[in-house]
């Protein structure tokens, strides 16, 4: 077997691998994009645990269809980078939304979450969903004000039954 094919064997394992851990990818056309704007929105992306690529769409396409993946294909035309998002799913779409509203040269394209392809409104609605953390103090807000209000309430009625 020759040396370019055993490159493009590893290549596709590598993507099929990044593809079955993640629990949401994301594709983005970024043409256009200048070398500052890629370097920013690659950085957010980083720091918030989501891994940001580029690879050969033929090789993504192999690696999809290994997955059983069908579909996918035909978001791979052109230029296009991959977000793959492992511990939140909602991470990759909301970063690439919000930078895609300030910048119109980043338009995304498709995305997989768990097993299915979500096309760019699907995307576009994922991205409106609050991270876990801000969910979490949601919840957690809500439970705490109707105690906090519980416990003023009994604070009061001991206060007045002390001043009788």
């Amino acid at each position: 077997m020759n040396k370019n094919r055993q490159i493009k064997e590893a290549k596709v394992a590598e993507i099929r691998e990044k593809l079955e851990k993640a629990q949401a990818v994301i594709l983005a056309d970024y043409q256009g994009l200048t070398v500052e704007e890629d370097t920013q929105l690659r950085k957010t992306l980083r720091s918030n645990g989501v891994e940001y690529k580029v690879y050969k769409n033929s090789l993504v396409t192999l690696a999809a269809k290994e997955l059983g993946l069908d579909g996918i294909e035909t978001y791979l035309e052109g230029p296009v980078a991959i977000a793959f998002g492992y511990e939140d799913a909602t991470a990759p779409a909301r970063i690439l939304n919000d930078f895609a509203k300030d910048h119109k040269k980043l338009e995304l394209k498709a995305g997989i979450v768990e097993g299915e392809i979500f096309d760019t409104n699907k995307v576009v609605q994922l991205a409106s969903i609050p991270s876990k953390e801000i969910l979490i103090a949601k919840l957690l807000g809500s439970i705490k004000a109707p105690l906090s209000n519980l416990a003023y309430l009994l604070s009061a009625i001991r206060d007045q039954k002390e001043a009788e």
